[in-house]
């Protein structure tokens, strides 16, 4: 009996280049290091543990519910979020800390949405907006995307190089540093997996904790700081409103949402629990398992934002220091913790975070990409096999490197990063709401009440102060 011939594989490069069938699922994904040569889905675990199994297991079995949450909660601590909270904080001492309250239901709401689409779908955010929206429309939003994102890859390089330079005390130049970070970011990305990248610079990004260990050495006024985190603290000026439209933009930034989705999906084919179609609905004990998966991750987010903002005012707004444009002044608010290290503690955060959050930015793009076109291809696929997901993985990077060399300072680079994503977020979360409310595509997990007041709120909360923005610039107010 004649074998049935293998589907040939469809990526465009390939198909171009050098056809060839379509590998087995074991040969298509990398091999993990860190599992002895085990093939891992890009995420740090395949499938989901359950609260109960996590109850059963003790302490490990907690962990293991963390997975995708975590992650995306680590990564939206990175350069472009540091960098910002670092200015807003020196800019307008405490006033700015009631958004750390603020943003955690309104964040942990988007990314539950986020999450539970991908979950019922068992596909990308992308497919999903492409099946309920006209084309156009998407596309113009995931468009939006890829510009943010590519902003994002570019500051966030500089930033890391920023980082380098300052732990060699000069000796190094940023801009020397620059090349050599993409190309391990690209080599990382080419050869090793997700999971294995998370665990190699996840404890760097521990370093940001030392913002709340230095808010106490500090000694800032204790009634001034709760009635800040406390009580909303508005100004109707031009430089507050861009405030307020950055510290959404890299809080809430769209590519945590496609990032957010899209490791799901890994997961759910990791353990066999979806095909490229998708699924059909999810489970209950599913859905449990990631809210606190997404809980502790925007937990732990907007922890390290609050002592951001706080150590900052402290530091370095109440001493007069209230314009910070290089890494050497954002470093000088670690000094009352680490004194003349500071900049140490301060570099290996920023290199920490910058390398674990780059690869999620420059993925979740082509994530969004991939899906809205069709195409095949994640982080834990071989490049041979899907060579056009991972060339618009080079691509971005490579547009990132280039931004650079237009002589932007890093700190002021994360800063306009972060406003062109809260720029490009309103929109995209506006889709996003309407798809997760939709009852035909999410069935009986459409979002209640509460999930829709909450990102709705969010939605209309970031486009009003995106508009009031544009608004004071077009004035002049």
């Amino acid at each position: 009996m004649a074998r049935e011939p293998q589907p040939q594989n469809q990526d465009p490069i390939r198909k171009v280049v050098k056809p060839e069938p379509e590998p087995a699922p074991d040969e298509l994904v990398k091999r993990d290091p860190f599992r002895d040569g085990l093939a891992d889905t890009g995420t740090p675990a395949a499938g989901r543990t359950t609260l109960q199994e996590a109850r059963r297991k003790g302490p490990v079995g907690w962990l293991q519910v963390l997975g995708p949450g975590l992650i995306t909660g680590a990564s939206d601590d990175d350069p472009s979020g540091i960098g910002t909270y670092v200015q807003v904080g020196s800019q307008f001492g405490f006033g700015l800390l009631w958004t750390a309250l603020f943003t955690f239901p309104l964040m942990t709401a988007v990314q539950e949405l986020c999450s539970r689409i991908a979950l019922q779908t068992g596909v990308g955010l992308g497919v999903s907006l492409r099946r309920k929206f006209p084309t156009s429309v998407v596309g113009i939003a995931i468009l939006g995307l890829l510009v943010a994102n590519t902003l994002n890859v570019g500051a966030d390089l500089g930033a890391v190089a920023a980082g380098g330079a300052l732990l060699s005390r000069g000796i190094l130049k940023p801009l020397w540093l620059v090349v050599p970070v993409a190309l391990l970011i690209i080599a990382m990305e080419l050869f090793v997996t997700y999971a294995a990248i998370f665990k190699i610079f996840k404890w760097l990004t521990l370093a940001l904790f030392a913002y709340v260990i230095a808010a106490f050495f500090a000694h800032p006024p204790l009634g001034e700081v709760v009635r800040s985190t406390f009580v909303p603290h508005f100004e109707f000026s031009r430089d507050f409103i861009m405030a307020i439209v950055a510290v959404f933009g890299t809080t809430i930034s769209p590519y945590l949402f496609f990032w957010q989705a899209s490791s799901e999906v890994d997961e759910l084919r990791g353990a066999g629990h979806a095909s490229k179609a998708g699924r059909r609905g999810l489970r209950r004990s599913e859905l449990r398992a990631a809210r606190l998966d997404i809980m502790v991750g925007m937990a732990f987010s907007n922890l390290v934002m609050y002592f951001i903002i706080l150590t900052s005012a402290a530091v370095l707004h109440a001493h007069g220091k209230t314009d910070i444009q290089t890494a050497e002044q954002a470093a000088a608010a670690l000094e009352p913790l680490a004194g003349p290290l500071a900049f140490i503690v301060f570099s290996v955060g920023m290199i920490g975070s910058g390398l674990l959050a780059i690869p999620i930015l420059s993925g979740s793009a082509s994530y969004a990409a991939k899906e809205f076109l069709g195409l095949g291809g994640n982080l834990a696929s071989k490049p041979r096999h899907r060579p056009t997901f991972y060339t618009m993985l080079v691509l971005a990077t490579l547009v990132g490197v280039a931004m650079n060399f237009i002589h932007l300072d890093p700190i002021r680079a994360l800063y306009i990063t972060a406003v062109v994503n809260g720029m490009v977020a309103p929109p995209l979360l506006a889709l996003i709401v309407l798809l997760g409310a939709d009852h035909r595509i999410m069935k009986r997990y459409a979002s209640g009440r509460l999930s829709l007041a909450l990102t709705t709120i969010t939605t209309a909360f970031m486009g009003v102060a995106a508009l009031a923005m544009v608004a004071t610039l077009v004035t002049g107010a």
